[in-house]
């Protein structure tokens, strides 16, 4: 039986591990105290170098440079298989997390807004923009505003390797974020797949609870090539990848201002908000109760998947300023 002790020792071993391999660089103590200190973690500068140490001898870490760390093809393994009790329920903690630090603000249209990264080889960037097109265009989409990162480049938090192109998309989790600024509490229930029928939304006909999962809906949806953007967008008759939420039946009248509001700015990505305890799209909903169906933000990246474009999704990856956002139309 693992001890208290043992165990506290291994979530922040998997905790570092986590940090490092989000990085394609070498990584310090410092940076990786600072990082871990955003994720709730609180670990010294000392502390974090003591455990690197240890991971050092159990093969999980490789030292690089003076004081910089990678983390080992061991230690991937070690981060796939540990602590899976720990793993359940961390999509939802992630949204909650990233929601908090979304600071957008419509009135003078700045501040940071949550992204998905995606990476795709440079050969095929051109087809995959081509292929990204029509779900832009039909607004299958949370925003037509991206980002788009050379190798070497900076996208987020992450540096992108050589050989790919990476390419951001707004989130859903800004809606979060910016109904959490206005004091809107809000329940995110689960990503799924929902049908469109004549252009309109008729029901989700896959889910994934965030609360049960520990993995992203959209990326595992992506990977078992279980959309078709691209058709939703040309004919009106397809699946894509939405997200389920609620709120308070009274802040109803306030969300839909703040809604109008990131309009303005090209952002949102609402599909329905319900009435009061009614179902949305064949999904129930509790009295004094409001459902919400958001779309996904990689369902434009999903389109690229079903083009045969081989591309890499990290749903839900960082923040980035609003300001260094351009129009899908600009490329």
């Amino acid at each position: 039986m693992i001890g208290s002790n043992s165990l506290d020792v291994e979530r922040k071993v998997i905790a570092i591990l986590r940090v490092l391999k989000e990085s394609p660089e070498p990584l310090g103590a410092r940076v990786i105290a600072r990082q871990l200190k955003d994720c709730g973690i609180d670990l010294t500068e000392r502390a974090v170098r003591y455990h690197l140490k240890l991971m050092d001898e159990r093969g999980l870490t490789q030292a690089v440079g003076r004081d910089g760390r990678l983390i080992t093809p061991l230690g991937v393994e070690e981060l796939k298989n540990a602590l899976v009790g720990d793993k359940v329920g961390s999509v939802i903690n992630k949204i909650e997390l990233l929601a908090f630090h979304t600071t957008f603000d419509w009135e003078s249209q700045s501040g940071l807004v949550p992204i998905n990264t995606s990476l795709f080889p440079q050969e095929r960037f051109p087809q995959a923009l081509k292929a990204m097109r029509d779900a832009f265009k039909a607004g299958i989409c949370v925003s037509e505003l991206v980002v788009v990162a050379k190798e070497g480049e900076r996208i987020g938090e992450n540096i992108v390797p050589k050989g790919k192109v990476g390419f951001a998309t707004v989130c859903s989790i800004v809606i979060n974020g910016a109904l959490l600024k206005a004091g809107i509490p809000m329940d995110s229930r689960f990503g799924g797949i929902l049908q469109i029928r004549n252009h309109k939304p008729l029901r989700f006909v896959e889910l994934i609870h965030y609360a049960g999962s520990s993995l992203d809906p959209s990326e595992i949806f992506i990977r078992g090539k279980m959309t078709s953007v691209s058709e939703a967008a040309r004919k009106g008759e397809g699946k894509v990848l939405a997200n389920f939420r609620e709120i308070p039946a009274q802040c109803r009248p306030l969300a839909e201002a703040v809604m109008a509001r990131l309009k303005e700015a090209r952002l949102g990505g609402l599909v329905v908000m319900g009435n009061i305890g009614e179902p949305v799209c064949e999904v129930p909903v509790e009295l004094n109760r409001v459902g919400m169906i958001l779309l996904g933000g990689l369902n434009p990246v999903a389109a690229a998947e079903e083009a045969g474009i081989e591309v890499e999704n990290t749903a839900m990856n960082s923040v980035i300023d609003y300001r260094q956002l351009r129009s899908f139309w600009e490329l």
